[in-house]
């Protein structure tokens, strides 16, 4: 970015010659125009010089600019996209392009950052920085092998970008190449020592390799230079690096089985302002993460010890309890729910028999499974709260759930056989938030693969008590389809997330003991050497087959590599 500004800066300096409005110009002009000036105060001198109407043209467009700087400041991007926005149609310039497609980046909206970024390469010449921005958001959508040619190209043209090598080992970490990745990380803290961002992600090669206390050690580092010089690159959200940095060690020490040092860095990574999606999606993993490890330091209850079992009145205190058994990922970890027996709402007959026939062909290909039958909300709060905590153990973790599902405001929700769907404020609290079980899965080091065959309709219609024999609830619109995993994140690497059938349309329960889909599930599950996504594809043409057209099996994947669940 800083070599973007520089042609902005030389236009700036023709600003404040003419002889009117001299002395507010001479004021306002350098408060205004200067990246170093405080957020607030640049956004109030550009707004004042705006408003004395001089400027029009290249030298207005420059003014919106440096207002856009001030609010990607402040982590405000709507504001800084609709300010480049009015720079982009007085004057395109490459530094106004790049600023309005870094703020897509932040909120998440990587295509069209994208878009704005190989504009900004058109407007020429070839800019490492828009590159390398190019290569994030890449990343974001997690294209790899994009991102990497372009952080090639940056490295090519600044041979000295510490960011662009960190990044490409980002890139080469999802890509599972872990010594390449190292190489890079390396290189970037060789390159400049003092920068955070490349320990917080060689912290995580750290876990995932399961040395955690370098981890730990390359967090601490990381925290400590945070905290110490903030930075101060236009380009970096507000408090993101801290963030990250107290995210990555908070795991490490639950990897560890440290939970009271891995519950006071979730608390750390909460009480911090986020603003961009990244940082929104490292503290809904961190709100999932903190209840586990706080429910794990919380003493179970005993009944009180018998008269002879009491401690002698001189004795002050009891021998500390254990510490947990340290992580060893490589263990398969599976929740399968079925839920039929609904009291509320008409209850489905086939569920428990779908989750006890995918469990069994679970556990026949090595997983270890956690299996439940018609729970109650109590029932399924307990049992995922306690699948996510192990699955800090887990290579692989995989959810399995038959029954009723719903959509609310966007966010989808699984049905206990207990809730009385009436609408009202607390409806939502009744259910089992999805977004949760996505979030407290998302840490970057195992392979996620959800299933769902659940309904895909509305509760809030006055047909919910009519529901019938099908596992769509009636009503007017489908579940949300999973494109992010908590508030503002977007769909983890190495997640793969699959419906019983696509957005908007109706589950069925089959006619038979099982769903069209679960049947189907159920006998491919099993079969050695097949691909994870092969797998489904030959169930969505065996439920596409036996349903008549009438049910289309769908998915969304962010899988890094091919993913086998029965060995080659």
């Amino acid at each position: 970015m800083r070599r973007l500004l520089v042609a902005l800066c030389l236009l700036t300096a023709t600003l404040w010659a003419a002889p009117a409005f001299a002395q507010a110009r001479s004021q306002l002009g350098p408060l205004c125009t200067t990246d170093t000036t405080p957020p607030d105060q640049m956004i109030d001198a550009c707004n004042k010089i705006v408003a004395l109407k001089v400027f029009r043209g290249e030298q207005l467009a420059t003014i919106y600019f440096w207002r856009a700087v001030g609010w990607n400041k402040k982590g405000d991007y709507s504001k800084v996209i609709a300010d480049t926005t009015e720079a982009i149609r007085l004057q395109p310039s490459q530094a106004v392009y790049n600023l309005r497609g870094s703020a897509y980046y932040d909120k998440g909206d990587y295509d069209i950052a994208i878009a704005d970024f190989d504009d900004a390469l058109k407007l020429g010449p070839p800019d490492g920085t828009i590159f390398h921005n190019r290569g994030n958001a890449w990343r974001g959508k997690g294209d790899y092998a994009k991102a990497i040619a372009d952080y090639d190209a940056t490295i090519k043209l600044q041979p000295k970008s510490t960011f662009s090598f960190q990044n490409r080992g980002i890139a080469k970490e999802a890509l599972g190449d872990l010594d390449g990745a190292l190489a890079d990380i390396n290189q970037a803290i060789r390159l400049d020592p003092t920068l955070p961002q490349p320990l917080i992600n060689r912290t995580a090669i750290w876990r995932v390799r399961g040395d955690l206390d370098r981890a730990i050690a390359d967090g601490s580092e990381a925290i400590r230079l945070a905290k110490e010089k903030p930075p101060v690159n236009i380009m970096t959200p507000p408090n993101s690096v801290l963030i990250s940095g107290y995210i990555h060690r908070a795991l490490a020490y639950e990897a560890k089985g440290d939970y009271a040092h891995a519950r006071d860095d979730y608390k750390a990574t909460l009480a911090i302002v986020a603003s961009d999606a990244g940082s929104k999606a490292n503290q809904a993993t961190a709100k999932v993460r903190l209840s586990l490890v706080t429910d794990a330091l919380t003493p179970i209850p005993r009944d009180p010890p018998s008269p002879a079992t009491q401690p002698a009145p001189h004795q002050t205190g009891a021998a500390p309890a254990p510490s947990p058994a340290p992580v060893t990922l490589g263990k398969r970890l599976a929740l399968v729910i079925g839920n039929g027996a609904y009291a509320h709402v008409k209850a489905l007959p086939n569920p428990a028999n779908d989750a006890r026939a995918v469990a069994r062909s679970l556990r026949d290909i090595g997983f270890t499974v956690s299996e439940g039958i018609d729970l109650d909300r109590a029932a399924m709060q307990k049992v995922r709260r306690d699948f996510l905590r192990e699955a800090a153990r887990a290579q692989v973790a995989l959810v399995y759930y038959a029954g009723h599902g719903v959509q609310v405001d966007g966010r989808n929700y699984l049905i206990p056989v207990d809730v009385d769907l009436k609408p009202g404020a607390g409806m939502t609290e009744a259910m089992i938030d999805m977004d949760t079980i996505m979030a407290g899965l998302d840490d970057q080091v195992r392979t996620n693969i959800l299933i769902f065959d659940a309904c895909r309709n509305n509760p809030m219609a006055q047909q919910v008590a009519a529901a019938g024999t099908n596992r769509g609830i009636e009503g007017a619109s489908g579940l949300a389809a999973p494109t992010s995993l908590g508030a503002g994140a977007t769909l983890g690497a190495g997640t793969l997330i699959a419906f019983a059938t696509a957005p908007g349309q109706v589950a069925l329960d089959g006619e038979g003991a099982n769903s069209p889909f679960s049947a189907a599930l159920s006998r491919h599950l099993g079969t050695p050497g097949l691909e994870v996504q092969q797998m489904l594809t030959r169930v969505r043409a065996e439920v596409v087959s036996s349903t008549k057209n009438k049910q289309v099996p769908w998915s969304n994947s962010s899988l890094l590599g091919e993913v086998y669940l029965a060995e080659k």
